[in-house]
């Protein structure tokens, strides 16, 4: 460590009297009958062998404290070590801290002690590339005699250096983590977390992500670098700043007129979610949850789909050739699988219907009893290969992409509707209304791949064109004569939907889901505990496809 001072011992004597030396203010000195190594009377009259005994006597404690912290201060790290119980620690640690932490001009004023524990207060100057900053600190050591050599030695523990540093901690100054950023929606416009709370962990993602690549500097800063708590690192603990940085702009694809509208939308319902977006880009054009400063569930969220699951089932029926709109596909009141029994909404059945009769109404035996005819690992497959879920999407931020698990029996009938082990959020459902409105997967993004080159998750292949030319039928049907006609009245244009109500074990009200397209533009909401999609979850999504 390079300081602008060093201080040495008066007149190269190794006693040092009371008073204030090289920035010290140092106690004790040879008053008690000490001599330079701390040895008391009683130990000279023995002759000076032996092992001592017992609790460091005042002396030593000052004497030991004394030079340590002289030691230190001098940046001879060797020394400064050698006083204490684990000199190999405290030299590494002394020499990392002498590398790391830039302090100049450094003055250590140690206080009384009381009994074994000596405070002290650290002035330094912080300098590190042009930019400088005072920084004070107090701290504390104890004394304690050696077990082994019976000498009085530092008890040593990272907290001697700073009392904010523990085990494999380290203190640096130097830039601090990424730039900043300004992030704007796709026509400039500023996003801010004071303006839109909603985003506040959005925007911090986009900065951790991209603030090195988008144009800014990073700020410099006197921190703790914590050691990582398993495989995670934890972030920096931030204790002086020298300078802010300079932001960068990053743009990303979100529309501050839809943002507005869904966050209006989903701040009138309870704990309600929706996400919008482009299906012929995978851009996300709104996300949105409430409570705005609580858990974003529309990109992190992991529940049960519901009916809106029938999307993908309905596309893996037809892939398979076991069902086609105009099909014979009856929807009885009751059917079994694996020796469980399941029963339509108020036992309502389509005995003698089209599938796109029991598509439209959402009767779940037609799916459910098809479970019979496919593998465990289908839908799985399907959800997979053609409509992108459970893959790693790169979004450019955290997010939960989904879950279809393979499962057997009365399970894998319970996942064709939605239920079972299916999990996904508004952000993935939004995802396979427009994966039907465009024919293939176009993984969601929040900031364009040409910022940072990384690659977006793409699904193994697309989906067949006569499923994809059915499945829009089947979406269109739902939406002019369907579950969904109330929430689409009087849109024109290319539309498709989709209800859902997920049943959740204790609760009263299933969550209700609903998602559709209108052209360009797909979305879905989430309105949990609330009842049938089409009529909670329905309005959000008509107010974005409206404004879109």
């Amino acid at each position: 460590m390079r300081r602008e001072v060093k201080y040495g011992l008066i007149g190269g004597s190794a006693a040092l009297v009371a008073g204030v030396v090289g920035g010290f203010a140092l106690f004790g000195g040879g008053s008690d009958g000490s001599n330079a190594q701390g040895v008391t009377a009683a130990d000279a009259k023995n002759g000076g062998s032996g092992t001592k005994a017992g609790p460091a006597s005042a002396q030593e404690i000052a004497t030991t404290s004394r030079d340590f912290l002289a030691a230190w201060q001098s940046a001879d790290a060797a020394k400064a070590a050698e006083l204490t119980d684990d000199p190999a620690a405290a030299k590494t640690a002394l020499a990392a801290f002498a590398k790391e932490a830039h302090f100049s001009r450094v003055t250590v004023k140690a206080g009384a002690p009381n009994g074994d524990k000596v405070p002290y207060t650290v002035n330094a100057q912080i300098s590190y590339q042009g930019h400088q900053a005072p920084y004070s600190y107090t701290s504390a050591l104890h004394v304690r005699r050696d077990g082994a050599t019976g000498e009085p030695r530092v008890n040593w523990n990272l907290a001697v250096l700073h009392p904010s540093l523990t085990k494999g901690d380290t203190l640096r100054t130097g830039p601090s983590g990424t730039a900043p950023i300004n992030a704007v929606d796709r026509n400039g416009k500023p996003l801010t977390a004071k303006d839109h709370p909603e985003l506040a962990g959005v925007l911090e993602s986009l900065q951790d992500k991209f603030g090195g690549k988008a144009g800014g500097t990073p700020g410099i800063e006197l921190a703790v670098r914590h050691a990582a708590d398993g495989k995670k690192p934890k972030p920096d603990t931030p204790l002086k700043v020298l300078s802010k940085g300079t932001p960068g702009t990053l743009k990303t694809t979100l529309d501050l007129k839809l943002q507005t509208i869904a966050q209006q939308q989903v701040d009138a319902r309870k704990n309600a979610s929706a996400v919008a977006l482009k299906p012929s880009t995978g851009e996300i054009l709104a996300l949105a949850h409430s409570p705005a400063k609580g858990f974003n569930v529309a990109t992190g969220g992991s529940l049960a789909p519901g009916s809106t699951m029938k999307i993908v089932t309905a596309a893996l029926l037809m892939d398979k050739g076991l069902t086609s709109p105009g099909k014979q596909h009856p929807c009885p009141k009751y059917t079994k699988v694996a020796g469980w029994k399941f029963h339509n909404d108020k036992m309502s059945e389509i005995p003698h219907g089209t599938f796109a009769q029991s598509f439209a109404a959402s009767c779940n035996n037609a799916f459910i009893g098809e479970a019979k005819n496919l593998n465990n690992d289908d839908l799985t497959v399907e959800a997979r290969d053609v409509f992108g879920i459970g893959l790693n999407w790169q979004t450019g931020i955290p997010t939960f992409d989904g879950t279809v698990p393979v499962q057997d029996g009365a399970q894998m009938g319970a996942s064709l509707i939605g239920q079972g082990g299916v999990r996904m959020n508004p952000l993935n459902v939004a995802s396979l209304a427009a994966t039907a409105q465009a024919g293939v997967f176009r993984q969601p993004y929040i900031v364009s791949p040409d910022v940072d080159h990384r690659k977006l998750a793409t699904a193994a292949r697309r989906m067949k064109p006569g499923t994809a030319s059915a499945l829009k039928s089947l979406m269109r049907t739902t939406a002019v004569a369907g579950t969904a006609v109330k929430p689409m009245a009087g849109l024109s244009g290319d539309i498709g939907a989709k209800t859902g109500s997920a049943e959740v074990d204790n609760q009263k009200k299933p969550n209700a889901w609903f998602t559709a397209y209108r052209n360009d533009m797909a979305a879905a909401a989430l309105v949990p505990a609330s009842g049938h999609g089409g009529d909670n979850a329905g309005p959000v999504v008509r107010a974005l496809l409206s404004a879109g």
